[in-house]
């Protein structure tokens, strides 16, 4: 049989990347930084009860009571648990990642919408992107930008991006012909159409993607906590290896808690996009 040395391709792409492209990573590695330190600070500097408050009253008003209830007592919950610093870093890491995942999602997938070409190209990478075992992420994130919480970002981002561009494109080409029909013939110009016309219509599809990069990029974060992200993945990961049971259910309920209420709030606001009146 032929020996196919893929895993050395690999190997020789990487590390012409880290010895040419250091600049970049150390470019990236401040943005993202900066970034993340600005989400911790924000959750953080309130008292926990002020953030229970705020984060309960805007489960309220987008999703209803019973979803405020749940925030409420959930909340709470893990404050008793003496896991809420945890809650907040993974919180202000899981906001760094699709913020910046939807940067780049969403401008490729109304790219990939209005161009066959650049869709037949994206597709094959998305594909790559979520069937790649996440655990291999790690592997060139912690080589490009050492341990820690930045590195975890990076993993998370590229785990989480794929539904942000699916849906994009999907939902911008599903806009109705006739609906695209009359905004050419009230003199739409390309710009008009696409930004007054298409991603209104899209935004349900769009917000459905963003709902499912948020799920994804929580579900790293047991992973990234194996090169330094902490969060909430710490404890379930200390749990893990000390074969301590308590301290990892709490860590997984803490988990469990987050993932309702980010999961509840941006179905609800697709939901409510969905049924306004256009």
């Amino acid at each position: 049989m032929i020996e196919i040395p893929v895993g050395r391709f690999f190997e020789i792409i990487i590390q012409w990347m880290i010895d040419n492209w250091s600049g970049f990573f150390d470019a990236v590695t401040t943005t993202v930084s900066a970034t993340l330190s600005a989400f911790e600070a924000v959750l953080m500097f309130p008292h926990p009860l002020i953030m229970i408050v705020l984060l309960s009253a805007l489960a309220w008003y987008i999703s209803g009571r019973g979803v405020a209830l749940f925030t409420v007592a959930g909340l709470f919950l893990i404050e008793g648990m003496n896991l809420w610093p945890e809650t907040m870093n993974t919180l202000a890491l899981i906001f760094t990642a699709v913020l910046i995942a939807l940067l780049i999602g969403i401008p490729v997938g109304i790219w990939a919408s209005k161009n066959d070409w650049v869709e037949k190209i994206v597709r094959p990478v998305l594909d790559f992107m979520q069937t790649m075992p996440a655990f291999v992420y790690l592997i060139p994130a912690v080589l490009f930008f050492q341990l820690g919480k930045v590195p975890g970002v990076i993993s998370t981002l590229v785990f989480a991006t794929p539904p942000a561009v699916r849906l994009t494109n999907l939902g911008i080409r599903q806009v109705p012909e006739e609906v695209k029909e009359a905004a050419l013939a009230f003199g739409s110009n390309p710009r008009q159409m696409l930004f007054k016309v298409e991603l209104p219509v899209a935004l349900p599809t769009i917000l459905a993607g963003v709902n499912q990069t948020i799920m994804l990029a929580l579900s790293m974060v047991v992973i990234a906590s194996l090169i330094g992200a902490g969060g909430l993945g710490q404890p379930v990961l200390v749990g893990i290896q000390q074969l301590n049971i308590g301290l990892g259910f709490e860590g997984g309920i803490a988990i469990v808690i987050l993932a309702i209420f980010l999961d509840r709030i941006t179905q609800s606001l697709g939901s409510s996009t969905q049924n306004s009146p256009a």
